[in-house]
């Protein structure tokens, strides 16, 4: 009999992103209806910075069309550990958060969703080079340690899953848009 392969570990490399690189879009609870909604940046001028973070932003809700501009600016990151997370553009609440026993977990959007699942999924975590040297954190460097720890593994993979299920699936997309959001919301028990 043949032996079996040694199984695989999941491997993580830190390929150094930062928050900024989760940007755009970011998705947001719509300050007018609670829906999901987008603050993307609004494609830049000529003789406009080209750096991304300073561009402007444009908050845009599909189920209630409510649309707010803010002209180019730097991000204003909002460190709230006991309250909600919030976008750095227009202060509105992150789609992508949920309460965990340790904190509150959130993510910018579903890249960033992707990134935090892949490093807690792994049991092996490369670092990057500069890990832990002064303002160049990377953002997996920049994680709280219990959102690190491999014993609560099982319970931040929980917490990804239920933000992950407040985002509006691709299909519903049009629902949404046409008014029947509340039986949409309803169906998938958001509302």
């Amino acid at each position: 009999m043949k032996p079996s392969p040694p199984l695989r570990a999941h491997r993580f490399r830190d390929r150094r992103h930062t928050k900024y690189d989760f940007l755009d879009p970011i998705l947001v609870a719509c300050p007018g209806c609670g829906t999901e909604a987008r603050v993307a940046g609004i494609p830049h001028e000529p003789g406009h910075p080209l750096y991304p973070a300073l561009a402007p932003r444009r908050l845009v809700c599909r189920a209630c069309a409510l649309s707010r501009t803010r002209g180019g600016g730097g991000p204003v990151f909002h460190r709230s550990p006991a309250g909600t997370a919030r976008d750095p553009y227009f202060g509105a609440p992150l789609l992508l958060q949920t309460r965990t026993r340790h904190g509150l977990l959130w993510a910018y959007n579903l890249r960033h969703l992707d990134l935090i699942e892949r490093y807690v999924r792994a049991s092996l975590r490369e670092r990057a080079h500069w890990y832990d040297i002064g303002t160049g954190k990377t953002l997996v460097a920049s994680l709280p340690v219990w959102i690190k720890r491999g014993r609560n593994r099982d319970e931040i993979l929980r917490a990804v899953r239920r933000a992950r299920a407040r985002t509006v699936p691709p299909e519903s997309r049009g629902a949404v848009a046409t008014g029947k959001r509340f039986a949409v919301h309803r169906a998938r028990g958001l509302g």
